[in-house]
């Protein structure tokens, strides 16, 4: 192994964990080269992620990191996420979960049929996630859940079902909350934009070459992971804590 090549693929970590991009076109393109140029370089770089339980993703000539399932380290776990997105509830976490879902539905089904589309928004995503969740507050027994049910699938969709739409703010000046159903979808999308996953613009929300490039190969290697989990969950499983 040569030292100068450890110190390419060294770089080349310490950009991607820091949020860098490595592109090809990009002030980092040096980068991208030795990493689909140099062999010692690409190999040294892939079980360095491999160790640290991390995935390389390419979209459009462009590097991403993301990591990889159950990580501790660079991964949340579902305590961390509560307090990072302000919840107090298992429930309300498996809502976010479910509307995180609902959002990726928006631009792929599957790894093979990818919905184009520039933006979505906040009334978009509510009016799917009524639409999805609506099979299970049909049922009234739905309204009779035990506390061993409450983190039930049928559990989020009372949630969602009890919630206004809003909390009579005007459209310019939601604000994420736990308040209503607009303010669930925001605090999602917070959550998004600071993972670099979407830029917000008059009230739309843009998918970035990040999103693009995880959602991608998230069907591709997980199937739906999310909603799996979730219909554990309605058969009256726990979906518990990662933590």
């Amino acid at each position: 192994m040569e030292a100068k090549n450890l110190e390419k693929a060294m770089d080349i970590y310490a950009k991607l964990i820091t949020g860098e991009e490595i592109s090809r076109t990009g002030p980092n393109g040096s980068l991208y080269e030795d990493y689909y140029g140099n062999t010692e370089v690409y190999v040294i770089v892939g079980l360095l992620l491999k160790k640290l339980n991390l995935n390389l993703y390419e979209y459009k000539e462009s590097l991403f990191l993301s990591a990889g399932d159950a990580n501790r380290v660079f991964g949340y776990t579902n305590e961390e996420l509560k307090r990072s997105m302000g919840l107090r509830y298992n429930r309300e976490l498996y809502l976010c979960f479910f509307l995180v879902y609902e959002i990726l539905l928006a631009f792929y089904t599957d790894s093979g049929s990818y919905q184009f589309r520039e933006f979505i928004r906040i009334e978009d995503v509510m009016e799917e996630a009524t639409r999805a969740l609506s099979v299970y507050t049909r049922d009234a027994s739905v309204y009779d859940l035990d506390e061993e049910k409450q983190e039930s699938f049928r559990a989020v969709a009372l949630l969602w079902d009890e919630l206004p739409a809003s909390t009579g703010e005007a459209q310019e000046e939601l604000r994420a909350s736990r308040a209503s159903k607009s303010g669930f979808v925001k605090l999602v999308f917070n959550f998004l934009v600071g993972e670099k996953l979407f830029v917000e613009m008059n009230k739309r929300y843009y998918p970035t070459g990040r999103f693009q490039a995880i959602v991608e190969h998230y069907f591709e290697e997980y199937r739906g992971q999310i909603y799996e989990a979730l219909s554990k969950a309605a058969d009256g499983e726990s979906a518990g804590s990662c933590g």
